[in-house]
């Protein structure tokens, strides 16, 4: 199969999902059709032992529990009692709730491991309050689509065990490296909230409980902070596996969620509905990932792809500055989790071939999903504030606001292109997993 046909091929499942067939569909369409072509009806059978054993894999089962464990916690109400401790101490700032917003959108990130799921959880608990005040809408609304992006980078992430499944890399070191760009990049989207607000004279302060009150708030982090010192402790440590430290995780959060008093069948039944959905989802979306990787491997395109690039001489930098733009690009017409089945075989053998670091590049293609997320016109997040948003203004306001923060993420990424040391310094420490 020549690269040129592949390359057909490509363009012909992009056209399919621009035309609403669902991306699982599409994959296994073109997959195994070009699959046929090439290889006869013998690439079929090749499909069945290979999907047996990798959706076999017990590394995945990581997913359902992280997504269950954000579940757990977004049904008993602990997002309700963060934004509540978050407001207390970050809001005297100028720009007020705003920092709260991006605050309790990284805390909550710390235990749910969806852009989707935060943004949709802090959006429902923000936009009454923010509204209530006359906070500017697109203010906002940006700094909420902007925010819920953490949920993939911070730890636990749903797209790094994904990326992490296709790659075989340790789901552990991926998680370890998102922790230092999940918080400065917390930093970044603070710090252009307070410049902003001092450049337009816009100084918003919010009057803060007295401090006494405010110190007793903050009992209502410890669900968070306990659940995610169980799981990146467990995996720093060695003492489990992404998947133990998932089961630990669920456990925890299981016990605060009984805590709360909300434990009941019907919180469990609706927890584990939604688990099961979304699990569903991802798994048929990597199962037929995994079918168009069998094509890529069996017709030795990725190694085509990769000697072509390596004979342009392009530098592993000037290579990583083209996959920005084909990012930023593919992503204004992609959801995320197809961007990322469908590139990463391709372009994780060029960038690794050129010398890049495979913990370093998941957490590159992580920053290119939240891109993805907050650019128009089919942004998740962009859609997921809007349509929580009180008033009924158009989409317009959630993009103005955005914009700024699609130009800080890529500002981001060019630092960690400069200062890689910033993601992997601490998964070189050692991690298991």
């Amino acid at each position: 199969m020549s690269t040129l046909s592949f390359s057909l091929c490509f363009l012909l499942m992009i056209g399919l999902m621009l035309l609403g067939i669902p991306i699982a569909v599409t994959m296994v369409l073109v997959g195994a059709g070009a699959g046929v072509v090439v290889f006869g009806t013998p690439f079929l059978t090749s499909c069945g032992s290979m999907l047996w054993g990798v959706l076999n894999d017990n590394l995945l089962t990581a997913a359902p529990l992280f997504i269950l464990l954000g579940e757990l916690l977004l049904r008993s109400g602990v997002a309700d009692r963060m934004y509540q401790v978050m407001s207390a101490w970050l809001s005297r700032m100028p720009g007020g709730l705003l920092h709260t917003n991006i605050g309790c959108c990284a805390l909550f990130a710390a235990t749910s491991g969806s852009s989707v799921a935060t943004a949709a959880t802090v959006g429902t608990v923000a936009l009454p309050s923010l509204r209530a005040r006359n906070y500017r809408m697109s203010d906002a609304l940006g700094s909420l689509a902007a925010g819920g992006t953490l949920g993939i980078l911070i730890p636990p992430s749903v797209n790094m065990i994904v990326y992490g499944s296709l790659t075989e890399n340790s789901i552990g070191r991926l998680f370890m490296a998102g922790i230092i760009p999940g918080l400065l990049l917390t930093g970044s989207f603070m710090l252009f909230i307070y410049i902003n607000a001092i450049l337009r004279g816009n100084t918003t302060r919010e009057e803060l409980p007295p401090l006494r009150e405010r110190i007793a708030l903050l009992v209502h982090l410890v669900p968070p902070f306990v659940i995610f010192g169980i799981v990146m402790g467990s995996l720093y440590t060695g003492i489990a596996t992404a998947t133990e430290s998932a089961a630990l995780g669920v456990m925890a959060a299981l016990f605060f969620t009984w805590r709360s008093g909300r434990l009941n069948m019907e919180l469990l039944e609706n927890c584990f509905l939604q688990t099961a959905r979304i699990t569903g989802m991802i798994m048929l979306i990597l199962a037929a990932a995994f079918v168009l990787n069998l094509l890529i491997s069996l017709s030795g395109v990725a190694d085509k792809m990769t000697q072509s690039v390596m004979s342009l001489g392009l530098s592993a930098t000037a290579m990583l500055l083209v996959l920005i733009v084909f990012y930023l690009v593919l992503g204004m017409f992609m959801d995320v989790m197809s961007m990322l089945v469908a590139t990463v075989p391709i372009t994780y053998p060029i960038v690794t071939a050129l010398g890049v670091d495979p913990i370093w590049f998941g957490i590159f293609i992580i920053l290119m999903c939240e891109l993805a997320l907050i650019t128009p016109p089919v942004g998740m997040n962009l859609f997921v504030v809007q349509g929580i948003r009180p008033d009924g203004g158009g989409i317009g306001d959630v993009i103005r606001g955005t914009l700024p923060y699609v130009a800080i993420l890529i500002l981001f990424t060019l630092l960690l292109i400069a200062f890689p040391a910033l993601v992997t310094w601490l998964p070189n420490l050692g991690v298991n997993g």
